[in-house]
């Protein structure tokens, strides 16, 4: 019968006291949590456009968004509404939710192993390659990963609950066997983790494949809990869901686009190299560890507990590696199968006893951390091999808003002053709307007549042409004639290299336009 409350061959698995673990972990989290948001106050890199995005997106708080669900735009608010509008504070939310997401993890691999596999594994997750990099920056990975993890422990202690109803234990059943508040933690949990990113979807999928792989947990469907808990997740969807009604489906457009299922049958080398890239994502010991894990399932079998996160891992892995073969997946796609893989690998690594691999992967996640740590502080002061800084896309955007508002003074004119700026970039437009938050000119997006939006600028800020001009078009090189051509008059009043440190520099053509010829005529 599986028993997540069974520890694993407890002879080898550590059964300290939870405080002793908890106080340690507590102490190395703070710590940490202290060095990224030092890093992350003196930091000399811009915002990345995504990021800048998503702070416009706070300023326009809704259910939903071009790109994205909700979710992400709500912390920035909330974190600027306290914190004020700097790159450290649109980016202050990620490393405190990773380090939440940390604890989380530590009663995770408690709940189902022992304190001390919760202590390693929350240890391990809170400095894998991704995690630091992402506690540097701001995404819909953060709170996910977050999400994902409440949803697994409430789940965990869901699935045990039901089966000491069910007489799975012997003996006096526990006192918490009659509560919902696992049920309502995962509800909230998914609720809130489709709201961060539709990729919350594969929680459900996970759960449903271990409790048809598990006759023990079947009752499990016959409990009014798990109901609950689907029916408050699919609840706190049903805003953005509306949203996406008004809009188009705007934001379920997009993500099926993203999948990009066009073109040739099969990209092996696609395939190829999402699964090298985990090695950085996860770490490569990490990573070898669990292919390791996954030959002995097959040749072995795992024991009980191992089974019910291999479940969450093994689905997602595997999806996002057959969408890499059809047509192309990012690194980070699979990110939410590390929450269970980082207990999983940490478990069987203490129960052989591979202390020397635990330690030598945590020593090399902490060389990358510095690495990187020093590398973002002295990001555009050091040449790189091929004139590309790693930095490139993070960098030269205050100095393009600045070079904006400088052509802004000069280029116009005392009786006829810029009326508004227009750009056909996404990039460009998140990046001057944030660098420019103070400044009262507004900002459209280009979007050709009778097409449908292809961001959320086009969506929300189209320019229609609402008055003569001038307007000030900043655009990358070259110069797209379909959309001057449709202006009376247009003349070129600056082009600029913009620096990105010592990266490639970005080149833009600022124009002045007039006339718009087809005012009164709204895109689609």
């Amino acid at each position: 019968m599986f028993n997540l409350m069974a520890s694993i061959q407890p002879n080898k698995l550590q059964t300290d006291p939870v405080d002793h673990f908890g106080n340690r972990l507590i102490f190395w989290l703070a710590l940490l949590l202290a060095v990224r948001l030092g890093l992350l106050y003196y930091s000399p890199t811009d915002l990345f456009f995504d990021e800048a995005q998503y702070w416009t997106w706070s300023e326009e708080l809704a259910f939903g968004y071009y790109s994205k669900p909700p979710l992400i735009a709500w912390l920035i608010g909330l974190s600027t509404a306290v914190c004020g509008t700097s790159e450290f504070c649109v980016r202050l939310p990620s490393p405190l939710i990773h380090t939440g997401t940390a604890v989380i993890i530590y009663w995770l691999g408690r709940r189902i192993y022992s304190s001390q596999v919760g202590f390693w594994s929350a240890l391990t997750f809170a400095t894998l390659p991704a995690v630091t990099l992402s506690s540097s920056l701001i995404s819909t990975d953060v709170p996910l990963l977050f999400c994902w993890a409440l949803a697994l422990l409430a789940f965990a202690e869901l699935a045990q609950i039901n089966y000491a109803l069910n007489d799975g234990l012997t003996g006096p059943r526990p006192s918490t066997a009659r509560s919902w508040v696992p049920a309502l933690l995962l509800g909230l949990a998914l609720g809130l983790g489709l709201n961060a990113k539709y990729a919350m979807a594969f929680f459900i999928l996970c759960a449903g494949i271990y409790i048809a792989l598990t006759p023990s947990r079947w009752p499990l469907l016959r409990d009014p809990r798990l109901y609950l808990a689907l029916a408050l997740g699919a609840a706190m969807l049903v805003p953005n869901v509306l949203w996406n009604i008004e809009h188009g489906f705007a934001t379920i457009s997009h993500t099926a686009d993203n999948a990009n299922w066009r073109g040739p049958l099969l990209h092996p080398l696609k395939a190829l190299e999402f699964i090298g890239a985990q090695l950085g994502v996860f770490g490569p010991v990490l990573f070898i560890g669990l292919l390791f894990i996954v030959w002995r399932a097959w040749h072995e079998g795992l024991s009980d507990s191992d089974q019910f996160l291999a479940t969450f891992i093994a689905p997602i892995l595997v999806i996002i590696i057959v969408q890499a073969l059809l047509s192309r997946a990012h690194a980070n796609w699979a990110a939410a199968a590390y929450v269970a893989a980082t207990p999983l690998v940490i478990a069987t690594l203490i129960r052989r006893a591979e202390w020397h691999w635990l330690k030598g992967s945590l020593a090399l996640h902490v060389i990358a951390a510095t690495i990187l740590g020093i590398g973002t502080m002295l990001a555009g002061k050091l040449d790189y091999p091929g004139n590309r800084s790693p930095f490139e896309r993070v960098l030269g955007w205050k100095v393009l808003a600045d070079t904006t508002q400088h052509v802004l003074k000069t280029a116009g004119e005392p009786t006829a002053p810029i009326a508004a700026i227009i750009t056909n970039d996404r990039a460009i437009s998140a990046e001057l709307l944030y660098y420019m938050r103070d400044k009262p000119i507004p900002l459209y997006a280009w979007r050709a007549t009778n097409s449908d939006p292809g961001n959320h600028y086009q969506l929300t800020r189209p320019f229609t042409g609402i008055s003569s001009g001038p307007f000030l078009l900043v655009i990358k090189t070259p110069i797209f004639p379909q959309i001057i051509r449709q202006f009376e008059k247009y003349r070129l009043v600056a082009q600029r290299k913009i620096p990105a440190g010592y990266g490639k520099p970005r080149f833009i053509n600022f124009y002045i336009l007039s006339g718009y010829l087809l005012r009164g005529t709204n895109p689609r």
